[in-house]
């Protein structure tokens, strides 16, 4: 069910440059309550071609808005040509969350219903591959995304967690029925989301990793590759684990965030990465079937210096709010983009 649409105008101030893409706030009704989501069509879409479908999902107490603002996966699902989707979750104690039993323990909410509802409706109204579905998340939208990979497998061809883990009822029960390509990235700092684990509520991310590399049937032995340490200031460095051949030539990947805390890097915390942007150039790589034949992979050509610095309204004010108002972007390249949203 639609209840308002918006059109997002994007003007670049510097360079100078104009296109326009579709932004659309949603809403599906899924056991009797009214789920929103915001949508965002890339300017390369044609229904005629089918195309990648990918979930954005935000963390506990959060919301989609924010979640679209920080990740910056518009930008890049505009350069590849994918769908991404930024559901929210409904609030329960008082916040919003996606329930993936442990700390969310008592909620009522079917999330992996209404996910592979929301799939499905998605598919209804636009040309997607349905080998082409991924799920990504920050904290309680990364457990979501490992709970999607272990109960409904047959839809998600790969899923990446950052800050996030697997609660001790999902690693037990999960059971997925394909070899998975799995990137957790995290902090080793993390205050919300321990490395090691929560005693009753989170596995450590040595033991998510474990499950999937065995799952996946990868070498047990990582290809450690360090990323340049560009930013000293930010007081972290990132290392990136490669377990390879796996099943059907997929990977568990893991890139960890020496001295890193509950951050989304790139947006803040550490600087020497790109969440987002490593988010996407692992999901290219696969499909469900496993990895994707090298002619087959896109190359994105995407700016890693370009960061999000804050997003401000026509007063100057740094806001978190999109909706009926015009807004700045600032990023660390100088430029700014002022986006429109109308209904």
């Amino acid at each position: 069910m639609r209840y308002m649409k918006y059109t997002l105008l994007l003007l670049l101030f510097s360079p100078l440059f104009i296109f326009s893409q579709e932004t659309l706030y949603e809403t599906l009704v899924h056991d009797g309550l009214t789920r929103e989501y915001v949508i965002h069509i890339p300017p390369g879409y044609n229904a005629d071609t089918p195309v990648p479908l990918m979930f954005s999902l935000h963390g506990y107490t959060s919301n989609n808005d924010f979640n679209l603002l920080y990740t910056g996966f518009n930008s890049i699902a505009d350069t590849a040509n994918f769908i991404v989707v930024y559901p929210l979750g409904t609030t329960y104690l008082g916040a919003t969350h996606w329930n993936v039993g442990g700390f969310t323990a008592g909620s009522p909410i079917d999330d992996v219903g209404f996910l592979e509802t929301l799939i499905d409706e998605v598919s209804s109204n636009y040309s997607i591959n349905p080998d082409r579905v991924y799920s990504t998340g920050m904290s309680n939208g990364g457990y979501m995304s490992f709970l999607l990979a272990c109960q409904i497998s047959s839809k998600i061809a790969a899923i990446a967690s950052v800050t996030g883990s697997m609660t001790p009822l999902t690693y037990n029960e999960c059971d997925p029925d394909h070899p998975t390509p799995v990137l957790q990235i995290h902090g080793t700092t993390d205050g919300t989301v321990p490395y090691e684990g929560g005693a009753g509520w989170s596995e450590s991310i040595p033991d998510v990793l474990d499950y999937w590399i065995n799952h996946n049937n990868c070498d047990t032995e990582a290809t450690v590759t360090p990323f340049e340490d560009i930013d000293s200031s930010d007081g972290s460095t990132a290392e990136h684990y490669l377990w390879n051949s796996g099943d059907n030539g997929v990977t568990t990947e893991h890139i960890k965030v020496t001295g890193g805390g509950h951050d989304w890097p790139g947006a803040w915390g550490n600087m020497d990465i790109n969440a987002s942007i490593e988010v996407w150039k692992f999901f290219m790589r696969f499909d469900i079937n496993g990895n994707l034949d090298s002619s087959v992979n896109e190359v994105v050509e995407i700016d890693h210096e370009r960061t999000l610095l804050k997003v401000v309204d026509i007063l100057g004010r740094e806001t978190r709010e999109v909706k009926n108002q015009m807004l700045f972007y600032i990023f660390s390249d100088g430029t700014t983009e002022k986006i429109f949203f109308t209904e």
